[in-house]
C-alpha cells in the first residue's frame, strides 16, 4: 500500500470510530431522557401542570431538562484519559513513519506524520545498523545519506518526545546503479513557492536571447503540412485566456511543470502549472510540459523526472516532457557542470521519463547545445532548439524550434515564447 492509500485508510478508520462513538453517546442520551417518571428515577426530568417544568439537580444525570444535547456542554462527560476513540485519534496523530528510498548508493529518509507530510522543526536521529547515527540537521524531516555501498540496511528512528516511533527497524535495499525509474512518494519533496524564496531560486536565463539577431520573427507563423505553431508558458505569463489563445491560432502549448531551485536545489511546482494545464485542456489545446533543471548528477535528474511524472499524472499529454537545461545566471548550483556530467543528467532525466511511459526531450539554445552538451548523444530524444533568427544556424537535427521570446498572442499579457513543431 502506498503512502496516500495508507493515509486515506487511517483517516477513514478514525472517522468511522468517531462516528460510532457519537451515535452511541446520542442513543444513550435519548434513553436517559425517556425514563419512566413513575419509577422515581432520580435522573429524570418531569413536566408538571401546563407551563410548569421540573428539573433534576442530580449531578449524575446525563440530561438536563428537555435539552437532549446538554451533555455537549459538560466538561466531565468525556473522560479524556480513558475514552478509547479519543485515545486512538491521539495515538494516530502522534505516530511517525519512515519513507526510505534509494537511487544509487544512497538513502533518502523521510520522517512523515499521519498525513504523509515530512515533520519539520524536530531534530530527528536515525541509526543505520553497524554504521551509527545520522541527524536531521536542518530539521526539515528529511535525512540524506550518500556514499553507501550497495546492499541491505536497517534504519531505526530514535525515540522523540511527544511522538510514537516505529517499533521495528525499516529494511531497505541500497541500489548500486541508477535504474532510471520514477521514485515513489516523490510528492513529499515537491514544494510550492510559499515554501521557498522564489526570487533567489527561480533564476533561469534564456541563453538564446544573447544569440538573437535582427532577423528574429515575432509573429505567430503560418504553417502547412505536419508542422504546427505553438507557445510555451510559465508563471511569468500570468493568467492566460486559453479560449482567446486558441482562437488566435495557437495549435499547442508546452507548459512549465516546475523547476529545481538554483540555490537550495528544492523541487518546486510552477504556481500556474495546474491552472494552465486545466485551461489548455478546457480549450482543446494539446500540451506537453517542461522542467527547468539544476540537477548536478544523475540521481537528482531522476528526482526531477519523478517530480514531473507525479505532477502530470492527472493530465493528458500529446507532446513530450522536456528537460530545460538553461543556465541560472552563472551562480546556479548546476551552472558549472562539465559537458559530460550535464549530458548524463539529460540522459537520466529522459530515460526515467520514457520508462514512465512518456516521450522525452531536451531544450537548449544553439550555443548551449554546442558548448555545454554532447548533443549527438541526445539525438534519440526530441530536440527542442531555441534560436532567435529567421533561419537557425544550428547544424544538428531538431524536432521543435523556439523562434522568439517576443511573441504576442491574444489572451496573454506581454511577450510569449513561440514555437514550431515538426513531424509527429
Amino acid at each position: 500500500m502506498d503512502s496516500k492509500l495508507k493515509k486515506t485508510a487511517i483517516l477513514v478508520s478514525v472517522a468511522v470510530m468517531l462516528l460510532v462513538s457519537s451515535l452511541v453517546v446520542y442513543i444513550d442520551s435519548l434513553s436517559r431522557g425517556h425514563r419512566n417518571p413513575a419509577a422515581g428515577d432520580p435522573g429524570t426530568a418531569y413536566r408538571g401542570n401546563a407551563g410548569e417544568t421540573g428539573q433534576t439537580t442530580d449531578p449524575e444525570a446525563g440530561q438536563i431538562g428537555d435539552d437532549l444535547s446538554a451533555f455537549l456542554n459538560d466538561s466531565t462527560f468525556f473522560d479524556q484519559e480513558t475514552d478509547p476513540v479519543l485515545e486512538a485519534a491521539k495515538d494516530a496523530a502522534s505516530r511517525l513513519s519512515l519513507v526510505v528510498t534509494s537511487v544509487e548508493k544512497d538513502l533518502r529518509i523521510q520522517i512523515v506524520d499521519i498525513d504523509g507530510e515530512p515533520v519539520q522543526g524536530e531534530s530527528f536521529f536515525v541509526e543505520l545498523k553497524d554504521l551509527g547515527e545520522y541527524k536531521d540537521l536542518d530539521q526539515d524531516g528529511i535525512i540524506y545519506i550518500g556514499g553507501l555501498a550497495s546492499g541491505d540496511y536497517y534504519v531505526e528512528l530514535k525515540p522523540v518526545e511527544g511522538y510514537k516511533v516505529p517499533g521495528n527497524p525499516t529494511r531497505v535495499h541500497v541500489k548500486d546503479k541508477v535504474e532510471y525509474v520514477a521514485i515513489e512518494d516523490i510528492s513529499l519533496l515537491i514544494k510550492t513557492e510559499e515554501d521557498i524564496d522564489a526570487e533567489e531560486e527561480d533564476t533561469a536565463v534564456a541563453g538564446a536571447r544573447e544569440d538573437a539577431d535582427r532577423t528574429e520573427i515575432t509573429d505567430l507563423q503560418s504553417v502547412s503540412g505536419s508542422s504546427r505553431v505553438g507557445i510555451d508558458v510559465s508563471k511569468w505569463n500570468g493568467e492566460i485566456g486559453w479560449d482567446r489563445v486558441r482562437n488566435a491560432g495557437v495549435e499547442f502549448a508546452v507548459i512549465r511543470a516546475g523547476y529545481r531551485g538554483s540555490v537550495t536545489g528544492s523541487l518546486v511546482e510552477d504556481p500556474y502549472f495546474a491552472a494552465n494545464m486545466k485551461g489548455a485542456a478546457a480549450s482543446g489545446i494539446p500540451v506537453g510540459v517542461y522542467f527547468f533543471t539544476q540537477a548536478v548528477n544523475e540521481v537528482e535528474a531522476v528526482e526531477e523526472a519523478s517530480a514531473v511524472v507525479q505532477l502530470v499524472r492527472e493530465y493528458s499529454l500529446v507532446y513530450p516532457i522536456f528537460i530545460d537545461t538553461e543556465g541560472a545566471g552563472g551562480n546556479g548550483r548546476a551552472d558549472g557542470l562539465d559537458p559530460e556530467t550535464r549530458t548524463l543528467v539529460c540522459e537520466a532525466f529522459c530515460r526515467t521519463i520514457e520508462n514512465a511511459g512518456y516521450r522525452a526531450g531536451v531544450y537548449a539554445s544553439r550555443n548551449w547545445y554546442g558548448d555545454n552538451l554532447y548533443a549527438d548523444r541526445l539525438d534519440r530524444y526530441f530536440i527542442w532548439l531555441a534560436e532567435y533568427r529567421s533561419v537557425p544556424l544550428y547544424e544538428g537535427y531538431y524536432n521543435m524550434w523556439q523562434y522568439t521570446s517576443k511573441g504576442a498572442v491574444d489572451g496573454i499579457e506581454g511577450n510569449v515564447d513561440m514555437d514550431l513543431y515538426y513531424g509527429q
